[in-house]
């Protein structure tokens, strides 16, 4: 069990606004520079090296050298559950007034990636279509594939990690949305999931944000395959 001082730590790290804004454009699993990462969160080259120094030695993101850039990402997918949870308990805890809410945060809560698995209210959706299709069995913390899932992922050409089974069972597991307030799924399943959906063109990234956007193809293959009638 990690140590109060650690604990206070590594709220402290989250908590900056410009650290905090560097941490939620890193949520959609890419590598960024220091000075893409200082444009995000509206902050200057050098208070944005000072800040991902840091995070770096708190174990937040970690740096990959190449070439002649140093690129950040979330250290983990552990670190990426942990701010997604922020998000959760700080969306339940905003004043309840009435907002504009702009066509970027519609895009977010329609359809995101979440780090490395699909969020908003497609990510739901599939899991909901999943549970109700008997492909998988979700508990509030845990999840199997079923054999009628694996058969479905075989199916798709969607290759699932072995190490990820226990007893015959591919293990998932789920995640609970903070738009939505139910799970969508994560782990390696929500991964080769959201990578398959990328690879195939039933959803695309939008520039410059971590939504996706589902094509015209990914809507007949969520109706006819998932039986998702929206999304």
């Amino acid at each position: 069990m990690a140590s109060n001082a650690a604990f206070a730590e590594v709220a402290s790290l989250a908590g900056d606004p410009g650290r905090a804004g560097m941490l939620h454009a890193l949520m959609d699993g890419r590598a960024l520079t220091a000075t893409e990462l200082a444009r995000v969160a509206g902050i200057t080259p050098q208070t944005a090296s000072g800040h991902l120094a840091r995070l770096s030695a708190g174990g937040l993101v970690t740096v990959q050298q190449q070439g002649r850039h140093r690129y950040h990402r979330l250290a983990s997918p552990a670190v990426a559950r942990m701010l997604e949870s922020i998000m959760q308990v700080a969306a339940g805890s905003a004043p309840r007034r009435k907002a504009f809410v702009g066509p970027r945060d519609l895009a977010l809560r329609a359809a995101r990636t979440c780090y490395d698995h699909l969020a908003g209210h497609l990510g739901v959706a599939l899991a909901d279509a999943l549970v109700a299709n008997g492909q998988i069995e979700l508990t509030s913390d845990a999840g199997i594939v079923t054999d009628k899932g694996a058969a479905l992922f075989d199916r798709l050409g969607i290759e699932l990690d072995a190490s990820g089974k226990r007893k015959g069972r591919m293990l998932c597991r789920p995640c609970l949305d903070w738009s939505e307030r139910r799970p969508h799924l994560a782990g390696q399943v929500g991964r080769a999931l959201c990578r398959h959906c990328l690879t195939v063109g039933w959803i695309k990234q939008v520039d410059g944000t971590r939504a996706v956007a589902v094509t015209p193809k990914g809507q007949r293959n969520f109706r006819e395959i998932f039986r998702i009638e929206s999304v």
